[in-house]
């Protein structure tokens, strides 16, 4: 077995490494369907039969932190490019859209790819943002939510991010957030 310090680094985005006991598992999500390299542990592999098609948290940011986001336009843009997401098996969950960035659950099938989904709905958003472009920070950031508890523990601490940040005193009160489909992970 080949010691994690004699690996060349991870190279890309869109791939995770779980470290292990004297091994790492390099994980590449393409389309969504989950590829070890050969000689690797497969629980990533049992999670996903076991829990169905994945769920992620993403958070993704605007350029150079530019409070351009919370708006009442970029957030009816967000619900009917989140509505539409539904006729090709796409299911936002809950998400909340914050001035410098947005944190969204989504759900999709094994064909599901989240990198171009996620560019498409940078795209689709960026023609309700004033400002002149570039919006966006490259990339994003993913979670696999892998039971229902942590897509609950999520969901607290993300809810209550406009509190934090001093924009409303109670999370209720914060206009651009949401849910749009049900997502039961129990």
């Amino acid at each position: 077995m080949e010691a994690a310090g004699n690996r060349p680094p991870l190279q890309g985005g869109g791939g995770n490494a779980i470290f292990g006991v004297g091994y790492i598992v390099d994980i590449v999500f393409t389309q969504c369907m989950l590829f070890t390299m050969p000689n690797r542990p497969p629980r990533l592999e049992r999670i996903l039969q076991r829990h169905g098609s994945p769920l992620f948290f993403v958070t993704f940011n605007a350029r150079k932190h530019m409070p351009i986001l919370a708006t009442s336009t970029v957030h009816e843009r967000f619900i009917e490019f989140a509505r539409g997401a539904a006729a090709r098996n796409i299911s936002v969950g809950r998400y909340v859209i914050m001035p410098t960035h947005i944190h969204l659950f989504v759900h999709g099938t094994d064909e599901f790819i989240l990198p171009n989904w996620i560019r498409l709905l940078k795209r689709n958003l960026s023609h309700a943002i004033e400002s002149p472009p570039p919006h966006w920070q490259e990339g994003f950031f993913d979670h696999l939510i892998r039971h229902n508890e942590s897509y609950a523990q999520k969901w607290d601490y993300v809810r209550e991010n406009p509190v934090r940040a001093e924009l409303v005193k109670q999370a209720d009160a914060w206009p651009y957030q949401g849910e749009i489909v049900l997502i039961d992970r129990a």
